[in-house]
């Protein structure tokens, strides 16, 4: 079996409905601060089941929001994983807070909560665990080690749109944590082109998060108000507002995030029947009760058994028009993280060896049945010769 055009490991779903939504918008008086932001934040909130969401230009904008809005004290700290996008920790540092690792389950990498506490101190104020690969994060038990110790909670879901929690309750949701981010870059499940939200069901945080993704500018509760053309800047804060050309795309491509979950499903599943019974290689685990909308499938290769490099297998695999992509480089890895902070890569076994593994194979709904047949039949190819 062979195919013509490169299989990437994610892609975007662009259709007519799609492209209609946006020009309705740039036909409009709207382009942005208009109704369709509107529409999207109140169409997020009903689809996860949270008070309120605020939509953003993107995830890494969420975060950074969602971080400034707890208003916590400079050098404090928030305990988040290694096995992450740089945002997610970095989200810290834009926030004079210094970031502390803990280690991965060995099953669904994601934080392990029984580790979290060891990593606690008096100078600890946040947990930021994160939803990987569309796989939720423990967070009953990271929302009770929270309340112990008086913590706030942020919930990294840029990979868990759709996803849902042991209890049935739909990721963003927040019944463990104070707020959930999510982020709609165009790999991610649905997409805005580009795009970021946060949900919470905290009055108070939701009303900070208006302020802050605004210049800190508002027109309620104003110290004066001499004309309607009046406005007051309440705090500091940054240009962060979504386009209603975005929001559009992003209102769409909710409609079809059902579709989306179940074909990314399909594919999984029929990666797990032909992938799942070898000792070079292991399928990604899905919890019991946990319902994913898989953003990614992340393989653990034993490249030792097979006597090829990982590089050797990319570059072999993307000869044959299938793309790969390793999600991700432990932070504490990175230059900037090595240079500013003192990781030991031995205080992280688990991230170390899923890393050593880690190669994501292709998954987005585009796919055709044959591409994602030719995909198996190409990974399974890289053991025949054990």
């Amino acid at each position: 079996m062979t195919v013509n055009s490169f299989i990437s490991y994610g892609r975007q779903w662009i259709d007519d409905d799609d492209i209609d939504a946006v020009t309705r918008v740039l036909q409009s008086p709207y382009l942005t601060q208009g109704p369709m932001v509107k529409e999207f934040e109140k169409k997020l909130a009903l689809l996860t089941g949270a008070a309120y969401a605020v939509a953003v230009v993107n995830g890494t904008a969420a975060l950074h929001l969602a971080v400034s809005s707890l208003e916590l004290e400079k050098g404090s700290e928030g305990i988040t994983t290694p096995i992450t996008f740089a945002a997610t920790a970095n989200s810290l540092i834009y926030n004079d807070l210094k970031p502390v690792f803990v280690d991965i389950n060995d099953d669904d990498y994601t934080i392990n909560p029984a580790l979290i506490e060891a990593g606690i101190t008096d100078k600890t104020r946040l947990l930021l665990p994160v939803h990987f690969a569309g796989q939720p994060a423990k967070m009953e038990e990271i929302g009770k080690i929270a309340r112990k110790h008086n913590l706030f909670v942020i919930e990294d879901a840029a990979h868990a749109i759709g996803s849902c929690y042991e209890d049935g309750s739909s990721v963003g949701s927040c019944p463990n944590s104070d707020m959930t981010v999510f982020s709609f870059h165009p790999v991610k499940t649905i997409t805005c082109g580009e795009g970021g939200a946060i949900t919470t069901n905290n009055r108070e945080l939701y009303e900070k998060l208006l302020l802050l993704r605004s210049h800190g500018i508002t027109k309620q509760e104003m110290t004066q108000n001499p004309g309607p053309w009046y406005y007051e800047m309440k705090s500091l804060g940054y240009n962060y507002r979504l386009s209603d050309i975005h929001a559009a795309l992003g209102c769409s491509q909710l409609d079809k995030l059902s579709f989306f979950k179940e074909r990314r499903r399909e594919i999984v599943e029929k990666y797990n029947n032909f992938l799942g019974d070898f000792d070079w290689l292991k399928t990604p685990f899905e919890r019991s009760g946990v319902d994913s909308c898989f953003h990614l499938y992340v393989l653990q290769v034993d490249f030792e058994k097979i006597g090829m490099s990982r590089e050797v297998v990319m570059n072999r695999l993307k000869s044959e028009n299938i793309g790969t992509q390793v999600h991700y480089i432990p932070l504490y890895r990175q230059p900037y993280y090595r240079k500013n902070y003192n990781f030991n890569k031995y205080d992280y076994p688990q991230a170390e060896q899923f890393y050593e593994r880690a190669l994501s194979i292709p998954l987005f709904p585009k796919m055709k049945d044959e591409e994602v047949d030719f995909v198996i039949e190409k990974i399974l190819e890289l053991g025949n010769g054990r």
